[in-house]
């Protein structure tokens, strides 16, 4: 058994990569013989991923709030606390909280031979974000 102490600052996500505020807690990294990654990620209200992969895939489970999660031409669906997605390997997708909400969710992926967990694409336009479902409360 090893336990690691969390002393590890929350750290605010890129703009490259995300729009509006969102903040990473890491959960798990690579290492050994492990290629897990697993991150606790909090958005505000409105702040989203880029468009974006991951080559071994990526479930999100949805710790708290209400979200919105997309892939590649379908829908946009709305996620909330209990509620797990899966993206498959190399499906575009974005996900993050709903306009007037937070949303934390675990992230998960395995990184590839060369350590990477996702590549990023375009942000998410203000009109594709806009286009979510009404929330039913």
């Amino acid at each position: 058994m090893q336990i690691t102490r969390n002393r590890i600052e929350t750290t605010a996500r890129p703009s490259e990569w995300f729009t509006g505020a969102a903040y990473v807690d890491p959960v798990a990294t690579p290492s050994g013989g492990s290629r897990l990654s697993a991150s606790s990620v909090h958005f505000t209200p409105g702040a989203r991923t880029a468009w974006h992969t991951h080559p071994n895939g990526q479930t999100i489970y949805v710790t708290e709030g209400i979200g919105l999660a997309q892939r590649r031409g379908g829908p946009i669906e709305v996620i909330r606390a209990g509620d797990r997605v899966f993206f498959e390997p190399g499906e575009e997708h974005w996900h993050g909280a709903a306009p007037n909400r937070f949303m934390t969710h675990l992230a998960m992926q395995q990184v590839d031979d060369e350590g990477n967990a996702a590549t990023w694409g375009a942000h998410v336009t203000d009109d594709e974000y806009g286009a979510a479902p009404p929330l039913d409360h």
